[in-house]
C-alpha cells in the first residue's frame, strides 16, 4: 500500500488556542487517513507565534501529540508557516495541509483533497469547500477570486450550500486557495517558493497562487472535501494598509510589464478615489502608507528583487491566467452602492481590456 507523507500546519498567536484548538484539534483526530490503496502518515505541526510558557504550556496540554515550533515573536502569518513548512520538506513530505486553528474538519476532508491530487499531477493546490460555523449551510469559500486591481475575495460567500451543484464546482479553477484551508504539493513550492514574508498578513496565499499558475501549476476547488470555519470579517482600521499595500504588491510582482501598463489607467482612477473615501473615512493615513511603500527608494531593491524572482517562473502568458480573474468585487461585507457603480464600470473596463492582452 502506497504511503503518503502529509505535515497538517496550524497558527496559534496568544490566546487563540484557548478559542479555537480545542474543536479544531478534536475533528484532526477524526480524520480518516486510508483508503483501500493508499494511506497518509500524518503528522500536525503548530507555530506557537510570540510563544511564551503559558501558551506553549496550553499547547502540549492540549494538543500533546502535535510537533511544536516556538517563535519568539509574532512575525506573521507567512513566516509561521514556513518555519513549518521547511521542516516537511527536510523529513520528505508530500503535502501540507495549511490550516486555520479557527475550523473544523470533516473526517474525510483531507482524504477528498489528495484525491485530486494523485489524478491531476499538475495541481499545485487545492483548496477544501468552506463553510461558515455556526451557519453550517452557508458557504465562506468555494475558492477565491482576484480582481484585476488585485483585489481579493471569497467566491459564494454566505450562498446556501443547497444552491450549489458539488459535482460541477468540484475541480473548477481558482485564482487562489484560502489560506484557511488548503492542501499544497510540495514539489510545486519547491519551485515557486514559500509564502512571500514581506506580506506579513493578507494577500500571502493570494501571491502563492498566482505564482503556482504562472509556474504552469494549478490552483483548483475539491468541493468534496469540506471544512467549517468560525469566520469574521474584520474591520480594524490597521488591516486596510496591509490589504491594500499587498494587493498592489501582488499586482506588481506576478502581471506581465505590457499588463501592468495597460491597467494603469484603471489603477491611477481607482486610487484616486479610494483615497478621497479614506479620507472621508478617517483612514487616509493607511492609504498614504501603502502608496509611500513603493514611492520609497529604500524597497525599490526588494521590490525589483521580488518581481524577478516571480518573472523567472513564468510558464504561462498573462492572457490565460487573467481567464479567471473577475472585473467585479461581488463580497457582501463590502458591498454599496459605490461598489456597484464601480463593478459596472471596472468591468466594462477589464472586458475590453481583455481583447488587449495577447502576450
Amino acid at each position: 500500500m502506497t504511503t503518503y507523507k502529509i505535515a497538517t500546519i496550524l497558527i496559534n498567536y496568544q490566546d487563540y488556542a484557548n478559542k479555537y484548538l480545542a474543536d479544531c484539534w478534536a475533528s484532526l483526530e477524526k480524520l480518516n487517513l486510508a483508503t483501500d490503496d493508499w494511506q497518509i502518515d500524518h503528522t500536525i505541526f503548530i507555530v506557537d507565534n510570540q510563544s511564551d510558557d503559558k501558551t506553549y504550556q496550553t499547547l502540549q496540554t492540549m494538543a500533546p501529540t502535535a510537533r511544536l515550533i516556538r517563535n519568539a515573536t509574532n512575525d506573521g502569518f507567512a513566516k509561521g508557516n514556513n518555519d513549518a513548512i521547511a521542516i516537511a520538506m527536510a523529513e520528505g513530505c508530500d503535502f501540507v495541509w495549511v490550516l486555520n486553528m479557527d475550523t473544523i474538519v470533516e473526517p474525510d476532508s483531507l482524504i477528498e483533497l489528495v484525491k485530486p491530487m494523485l489524478v491531476n499531477q499538475k495541481l499545485g493546490a487545492a483548496q477544501s469547500l468552506m463553510r461558515l460555523w455556526p451557519d453550517q449551510d452557508l458557504i465562506n469559500s468555494s475558492g477565491n477570486a482576484t480582481h484585476f486591481l488585485g483585489y481579493g475575495y471569497c467566491l459564494d460567500y454566505r450562498k446556501p450550500v443547497a444552491e450549489l451543484n458539488l459535482a460541477a464546482i468540484d475541480g473548477q479553477a481558482i485564482a487562489y486557495p484560502s489560506g484557511a484551508a488548503v492542501l499544497f504539493r510540495l514539489s510545486a513550492l519547491r519551485q515557486v517558493g514559500l509564502f512571500d514574508e514581506t506580506f506579513w498578513m493578507y494577500n500571502e496565499d493570494q501571491d502563492l497562487g498566482w505564482r503556482l499558475w504562472l509556474a504552469g501549476w494549478d490552483c483548483r476547488l475539491a468541493a468534496h472535501s469540506q471544512i467549517y470555519h468560525k469566520y469574521q470579517f474584520s474591520r480594524s482600521s490597521s488591516k486596510y494598509y496591509w490589504l491594500d499595500r499587498n494587493r498592489l504588491l501582488s499586482g506588481w510582482k506576478n502581471y506581465h510589464w505590457l499588463t501592468i501598463i495597460v491597467l494603469l489607467p484603471a489603477l491611477l482612477s481607482s486610487d484616486l478615489i479610494l483615497a478621497i473615501m479614506s479620507w472621508r473615512a478617517g483612514r487616509l493615513k493607511h492609504k498614504l502608507n501603502a502608496w509611500w511603500y513603493f514611492i520609497n527608494p529604500l524597497h525599490w531593491p526588494m521590490l525589483l528583487k521580488s518581481r524577478w524572482q516571480s518573472q523567472r517562473l513564468r510558464r504561462r502568458p498573462d492572457r490565460q491566467i487573467i481567464k479567471i480573474f473577475s472585473g467585479r468585487i461581488l463580497f457582501q461585507e463590502v458591498d454599496s452602492q459605490t461598489v456597484r457603480w464601480g463593478n459596472w464600470f471596472l468591468n466594462f473596463y477589464w472586458q475590453v481590456i481583455k481583447l488587449i492582452i495577447i502576450w
